[in-house]
């Protein structure tokens, strides 16, 4: 007969790998990674992720019995946010793992940085020094949900998917500062690539929202 120590051992055990057999999937871990930045609704999580609407369904439905993700209905949509910080933290140390760990991770990260070396990369004490003089204009190059979730004091919202056709409303006597989701994203980058190429003074943050708050740089809300 099992001791209650084997029965605490392997209950607890059982409960930890729900964890992460809700997590084992490339396209749950997008979600999660999604609802990071901000609340979504089922169609525009599959939309993001290149899914349809019931196979995001599916997925959602097992983050949620893990009880990582919580949804809320208003009328016919389903909208999905992090359960809580520590989901947050789970991703980031997640993340740290991976690239202590893995050498094909830290091989693309080293590869992403050494392609986009050329662009120009600041910190986010950086940013901070930009905010305070306020000469540069911060672009936040995220999809619009992003951006009304929470953005850099005074930044300008502009997915990346319609820049190239505003860029008349940028000036080009003034340097701009470029940010996205952080290490992992590209978007920011591509911004600045684009921007370079058409004559403005622009360099991109590696750093995304969440960790230029942590560094201590206030954020807005819409």
């Amino acid at each position: 007969m099992p001791s209650v120590c084997q029965v605490y051992r392997d209950v607890l055990y059982e409960q930890l790998a729900r964890l992460t057999k809700a997590m084992a999937h490339p396209k749950r871990l997008m979600m999660l990674d999604l609802l990071v930045q901000a609340p979504r609704t089922v169609e525009v999580l599959a939309d993001r992720v290149a899914m349809s609407v019931a196979g995001a369904s599916q997925h959602l439905q097992v983050l949620r019995a893990a009880r990582l993700v919580e949804a809320e209905k208003n009328g016919l949509y389903v909208t999905y946010r992090l359960a809580d910080e520590t989901v947050y933290t789970l991703l980031q140390d997640l993340r740290l793992v991976a690239q202590r760990r893995l050498a094909e991770v830290e091989q693309l990260r080293r590869q992403v940085a050494d392609e986009s070396e050329h662009l120009g990369r600041l910190t986010a004490a950086d940013v901070a020094a930009c905010l305070r003089a306020g000469e540069a204009v911060v672009l936040d190059v995220r999809p619009a949900e992003e951006y009304q979730a929470g953005h850099l004091p005074g930044a300008v919202p502009m997915p990346l998917d319609e820049l190239e056709h505003r860029l008349a409303e940028l000036p080009k006597d003034r340097p701009i500062v470029a940010y996205c989701r952080g290490a992992y994203c590209l978007m920011a980058r591509q911004a600045v690539d684009l921007l370079q190429r058409h004559g403005y003074d622009a360099r991109y943050v590696e750093e995304g929202l969440r960790e230029l708050e942590a560094a201590g740089i206030a954020i807005e809300t819409v």
